[in-house]
């Protein structure tokens, strides 16, 4: 059985662990939350190093990719020099492709019912952080808001435009990045208040709200009726917090497994462990490849 562990320092309310075949290969995938300890996580993963077959790294990544430049967070590095052993992904290897076959899934899925997304109003909590979601919703025809200003900065300033995206993380993540990322992100039990009420309009403009799922919780409104949300990692327990807020259709562009839809770090050690060979040489294609033959598919409910 391949083990794979997801160290997060989110937290702990939201692990969880499940077995999986994949390709006739029996999976254990587990995640463990710190809740906000950065040290601990550093230390766990030191010492569970060799005793998995891949590490997903939970809650951070190495790098923040924006177009073809990649920004590596300084805090993060410590991470990565604690893994010596066991293969490790932090979702910047499947991440754009996953996200890109989930608004396929969802415009397959509207033009069952003669609609489309081309056109339809939606925001996306922060471009600079997930650009390749920004590129799909660009290409699938949303007319798209990126609220890195808003969700990052607090600043009231909607962009429209990827190219004023690439300027933003030209201009900031060079500093951004050597920052300690409990700065940059909610952590621990910060990701379990409920939602503060802020950016409204821009909420209730969109028909399509994406991003990462905590941001988008962070403000999301009491009334959800009619929207889309496309997203990452979500919780049975988030799934009724979202029905009960009348929410049309969840995408998560990872497959749920017992009720929890994993991050696509864990997506990635998966595929890393199902590969026998080691990640050094680890392509896009292979990843691809993997992905059309389990198949590694979005999840796609009608809520309501």
């Amino acid at each position: 059985m391949k083990k794979i562990l997801s160290i997060s320092v989110g937290s702990s309310a939201r692990d969880h662990t499940t077995r999986h075949v994949f390709l006739g290969q029996e999976c254990e995938l587990s995640r463990q939350g710190t809740d906000g300890d950065f040290e601990k996580a550093v230390q766990r993963y030191r010492d569970m190093d060799g005793k998995v077959d891949a590490f997903g790294i939970g809650g951070v990544e190495f790098f923040i990719k924006v177009a073809d430049k990649r920004y590596y967070m300084r805090d993060v590095k410590r991470i990565r020099n604690a893994i010596k052993i066991s293969k490790a992904g932090d979702g910047n290897g499947v991440k754009g492709l996953l996200e890109r076959r989930a608004f396929l899934a969802l415009e397959k899925h509207l033009n069952t019912q003669g609609k489309t997304l081309r056109g339809l109003p939606a925001l996306q909590t922060t471009a600079v952080e997930r650009y390749g979601m920004g590129v799909a919703m660009v290409d699938s025809g949303l007319d798209v808001t990126f609220g890195d200003f808003m969700f990052a900065l607090g600043i009231p300033l909607p962009v429209k435009k990827l190219s004023t995206v690439r300027m933003l993380a030209s201009a900031l993540l060079p500093v951004v990045t050597q920052l300690p990322f409990s700065w940059l992100y909610p952590l621990g039990s910060e990701q379990d208040k409920d939602p503060q009420k802020r950016w409204q309009e821009y909420y209730q403009r969109a028909q399509v709200i994406a991003g990462d799922f905590l941001q988008i919780r962070q403000y999301m409104p009491d009334d959800l009726s009619g929207k889309i949300i496309v997203t990452n990692t979500t919780t049975a327990k988030n799934v009724e917090e979202l029905r009960k807020r009348n929410l049309h259709i969840l995408v998560t562009v990872t497959p749920r497994l017992e009720g929890r839809s994993f991050g696509t770090n864990v997506m990635e050690a998966t595929l890393l462990a199902l590969m026998d060979k080691p990640q050094s040489s680890v392509t896009d294609a292979d990843f691809l490849d993997l992905i059309e033959r389990i198949p590694l598919e979005p999840n796609l409910e009608v809520l309501n």
